[in-house]
């Protein structure tokens, strides 16, 4: 059979996509030739090996006629005792050939394909690292790197292939629901391409909760939710809040803010305020002051929910819009001097 590929990337014939994946990965960056420079020839060899083999059964034809043919009769080598009369049909010395064959694609080309980058350690020649490279933000050696391509506990560099900017969209939302919490379910469709490399849409639903007394501008991120392009991050998904306008509270940071229409008389004998708050209970706040033009009552407790901690609030602060009479008699302007003095 020549060549086996199973056990060039060390997986089993019943391997799946993600087994493939995962098992080139790792091999591909530790045998790259530019992270071998002490035995560079081996390391080619192994490093085109490997991206051969991953080629090969990561692809449901090639798969097939190598499970088949093997290696030589995948490249068109007939193997002994092939090309008689029970030869396969797509075996290229069958008697019904259609004259497949496999001509591997450079190792480097798929390795830029896989990580978005070619030649990540030439710059400095297999060890040490790229902390400070400015063409590679975010390298380094370490356990950890290969998180992002599935690798584990391997040393091996971690890349973020670039990056488009964050796509902001705005979430306006009622000054109640900013209130009391609410749940948004935002609908997006995405491209995203799959193992062979073509492109589909997809749907999703993105959940939002909504804590109580988020402000307006809070930001809510889904990472890497837009569309999938090749050697390239999918870009953030960034829902801003917007605080709807209400028709009778206004916000200033945590307070809440209302202004009653009043009467002269209200104003100067006494005034009990009923609001109907947004979470719809009934207050009645008495006032036994004077209310001038610049008065405000403040009842404490009563405004939106402080975000690090709900159970507290800010204040409600009512203020006082006093409609003055346009004329008096001359009997009220007599009667007012006689109560109120000079």
């Amino acid at each position: 059979m020549g060549v086996d590929y199973y056990k060039v990337l060390g997986v089993d014939r019943g391997a799946g996509d993600d087994d493939l994946k995962k098992a080139y990965r790792k091999l591909a960056m530790k045998w790259h030739p530019d992270k071998n420079p002490t035995n560079k020839k081996e390391a080619e060899a192994k490093f085109k090996q490997i991206s051969e083999a991953y080629e090969v059964l990561s692809d449901p034809q090639k798969r097939t006629i190598y499970d088949q043919l093997g290696e030589e009769g995948l490249k068109g080598q007939p193997p002994p005792g092939a090309g008689g009369p029970g030869a396969p049909s797509f075996y290229p010395g069958g008697a019904h050939s259609t004259s497949f064959h496999f001509n591997p694609r450079s190792a480097d080309d798929i390795f830029a394909e896989f990580f978005g980058f070619r030649g990540p350690f030439s710059s400095i020649g297999g060890s040490g690292s790229m902390r400070g490279d400015p063409r590679f933000p975010g390298f380094m050696f370490g356990n950890e790197n290969l998180s992002r391509y599935g690798g584990e506990g391997s040393t091996s560099m971690h890349h973020t292939p670039h990056k488009p900017p964050p796509i902001e969209n705005k979430l306006p939302v009622s000054l109640a629901d900013l209130y009391k919490g609410v749940t948004k379910k935002m609908k997006i469709s995405r491209e995203i391409i799959d193992a062979s490399g073509r492109v589909s849409q997809q749907e999703e639903i993105l959940t939002i909760d909504v804590k109580p007394g988020w402000k307006k501008g809070t930001r809510v991120t889904f990472t890497e939710k837009g569309n999938q392009a090749p050697n390239m991050t999918p870009a953030d998904i960034v829902f801003i809040i917007e605080e709807k306008p209400h028709d009778i509270f206004t916000r200033e940071g945590n307070d809440l803010v209302i202004t009653e229409k009043i009467s002269l008389v209200e104003a100067l004998t006494g005034y009990t305020a009923r609001i109907i708050t947004l979470d719809a209970r009934s207050l009645s706040v008495p006032i036994n002051s004077v209310i001038h033009p610049s008065y405000e009552e403040v009842v404490p407790g009563e405004g939106m929910p402080i975000p690090k901690d709900p159970s507290k609030k800010g204040n409600l602060k009512i203020k006082f819009n006093i409609k003055f009479p346009s004329r008096l008699t001359s009997d009220q302007k007599t009667g007012i001097k006689r109560l109120l003095g000079s």
